[in-house]
């Protein structure tokens, strides 16, 4: 479980990042933390493994202070930062020195995911491409099997066929003893993944909610004639009309966007805010 309570953060000599933010994250469930580039996604999973430290308030992950980077604390966490770096290592010879470090590591598991992700050269990691490079450790993490997996930006090098892999492999060793926790700007990646949504701009939080939470309130359609102003959160033209998104008076169910739903929240932070009780 991660919990933030009045969480600030910021860089010197720059705009905080973060003030007073809270949140509640019980394992069981895939999060997907939503925001533009330079939203402070990547501070915010920093702090959460104690690379980095809050200004002010509390932070805990499953019990621990993670600026204290304790032993016992870091075999529970992976993280996965957006710009991977590997050793000068064949692949057994990087498992042969990390994976001890992790009491739950799964030999068997490991190479399955590697077959999964099409990573199957021998030679060492240095000489892969990006994207391989990115595959091998995602599939070392989650062999790893911690309680909690952090994973910033993990699409990004990848190929489209490879997208498609990464997302059915997460989806299949999810557990419910277990966090995934996924922060990007490539919306669209995270289609039929997350079961939570996590959206910040400015520094701010503006969502916090379950897709099943979120279906109940706000309802996604085409329309041929705009609502009032005054119920729209978001719309955009479409070859078929107009791309609403608006708050459900009626209770209908509707297709989730997630682009659509960032853009609603973003540009009508207040509105979202107040239908969804964010403080």
């Amino acid at each position: 479980m991660i919990e933030v309570k009045n969480l600030s953060f910021g860089y010197k000599k720059r705009k905080p990042l973060y003030k007073n933010l809270n949140l509640q994250l019980p394992v069981g469930s895939i999060y997907g933390l939503l925001g533009k580039n330079g939203a402070g996604k990547s501070t915010l999973l920093k702090n959460f493994t104690g690379l980095l430290f809050p200004t002010q308030g509390e932070l805990r992950v499953n019990g621990f202070t993670p600026k204290k980077r304790l032993p016992s604390f870091l075999q529970t966490i992976y993280f996965i930062p957006e710009e991977v770096y590997v050793p000068s290592l064949t692949i057994n010879g990087y498992k042969k020195l990390f994976a001890p470090f992790y009491p739950l590591f799964n030999e068997d598991q490991f190479h399955n995911y590697l077959d999964l992700l099409d990573v199957h050269d021998k030679g060492k990691l240095r000489t892969f491409s990006f994207g391989q490079q990115k595959k091998f450790v995602i599939a070392f993490a989650l062999a790893c099997n911690t309680k909690i997996l952090l994973l910033d930006e993990p699409t990004n090098g990848l190929d489209i066929p490879s997208k498609i892999k990464f997302r059915k492999l997460i989806a299949s060793v999810f557990t419910e003893d277990k966090m995934i926790f996924i922060s990007t700007h490539q919306i669209r990646d995270l289609d039929n993944l997350i079961d939570n949504v996590i959206i910040v701009d400015n520094g701010e939080l503006l969502l916090q909610a379950s897709l099943s939470e979120i279906e109940k309130k706000l309802s996604f359609k085409v329309v041929d004639e705009m609502p009032r102003e005054n119920e729209v959160l978001y719309a955009e033209p479409s070859l078929k009309g107009s791309v609403v998104v608006v708050e459900n008076k009626t209770g209908e169910e509707s297709k989730i966007n997630l682009e659509y739903l960032f853009n609603a929240v973003t540009e009508n932070p207040v509105k979202a805010k107040s239908l969804f009780n964010t403080k």
